[in-house]
């Protein structure tokens, strides 16, 4: 049985994202972030598919970490926010994770660590980001204690995080990229800068790393762009399905709050979906949704269980007919624009009633 609200996932379109992400960036090495359950795609299902093909896997918090490592996922997993107590620091060592040191704290739960701590570690840098790593002026006095910490320099990896690249003419990632190649200097460790931005434009941030993230799954991070745009295709395609057709008359209204009324008589399409799944609230009159394949008119509000749509294109229109919100056919990033945010919180925002559905079996 078709579920009423189903996302479909293409195995084969993330292989051709990550074939992008090599030819953008070919001498690096590709570090997967699938934080936030793999952007709603479902972080066992992406880790399967991507695991013996990258280098490794970012998470955002040790115990997705902890959750990869006990389905069986044996590669290089990194925990993007490190770590912040002793219980995390041991689950770390335990489950041979690489940790992201990126505050004083954490050296300090690191020298009184009961045993000889042989992890790899990745040292942050704040470069103007303002969230985690330390400052210029705190790196290398950091860098200095956690070399002596671990006693083990081939072991330490520096990295940044980009606060503008997906503003591609932004003066400030340039000032960030200087000033973190101003600190690495001559070092010979392993570094990463760019996310999945800055690898679509900023080539001068592709180092020995990439991070790449949203463009895995075929979404542009710009704001006047689409995946598309990068030859990127959709991993995600948001399904349903019409459930009722009604005849309206002129000046009759729509939904709650009869936002919306018909100028004439208006076939309307009901689809079993709303915000109980994660299609955003937000969007308004005309956000464009496919019905058999062709874009018609969201009309009314969008409610928990359902949202309604224009089917004047579409006469010959039924119950039971397939419906795409978002995906292959209607860009994310077109959707999200319409709910004034940003295509992450969409793929992210999936719930759980959401069935997911692969499209191709076959891991990369």
């Amino acid at each position: 049985m078709t579920p009423a609200a189903y996302a479909v996932i293409d195995l084969e379109a993330l292989r051709h994202n990550l074939n992008i992400v090599r030819r953008l960036a070919p001498a690096s090495k590709i570090m997967a972030v699938i934080k936030a359950n793999a952007y709603g795609h479902g972080l066992m299902r992406i880790a399967q598919a991507l695991y013996s093909e990258v280098n490794s896997i970012a998470v955002a918090r040790v115990h997705e970490a902890v959750r990869l490592r006990e389905y069986g996922i044996n590669n290089s997993i990194t925990v993007l926010q490190g770590f912040v107590c002793q219980d995390e620091l041991q689950a770390i060592d335990e489950h041979q994770l690489i940790a992201v040191i990126h505050c004083h704290e954490q050296l300090a739960l690191l020298s009184n660590f009961k045993g000889i701590y042989q992890q790899p570690v990745w040292l942050k840098m704040d470069t103007g980001m303002n969230r985690l790593g330390f400052k210029a002026e705190e790196i290398a006095p950091a860098y200095q204690r956690l070399k002596s910490i671990i006693n083990a320099d081939d072991k330490i990896g520096l990295m940044t995080h980009l606060s503008d690249a997906d503003q591609p003419k932004h003066p400030k990632t340039r000032q960030q990229i200087e000033l973190f190649k101003k600190f690495v200097g001559a070092m010979q460790h392993a570094c990463s800068i760019a996310n999945s931005a800055a690898v679509l434009a900023w080539p001068e941030a592709v180092a020995e790393w990439v991070r790449p993230g949203l463009m895995l799954f075929g979404c542009s991070p710009f704001a006047d762009k689409t995946g598309a745009d990068f030859d990127l295709r959709p991993v995600m395609s948001l399904q349903s399905r019409l459930i009722a057709v009604k005849n309206l008359e002129p000046g009759e209204t729509v939904g709650y709050g009869g936002v919306w009324t018909c100028q004439r008589k208006t076939r309307l399409g009901v689809i079993a979906i709303g915000y109980g799944d994660g299609y955003p609230r937000a969007v308004g009159n005309g956000t464009p949704v496919l019905v058999n394949g062709q874009r018609v008119p969201l009309v009314g509000r969008v409610s928990m269980d359902m949202i309604t749509v224009d089917l004047a294109a579409l006469p010959e229109a039924r119950p039971g007919d397939p419906v795409t919100l978002w995906g292959a056919g209607l860009a994310v990033e077109e959707i999200a624009a319409a709910a004034d945010t940003i295509p992450y919180t969409l793929l992210c925002g999936i719930t759980q009633r959401v069935q997911i559905l692969e499209q191709s079996p076959n891991t990369l």
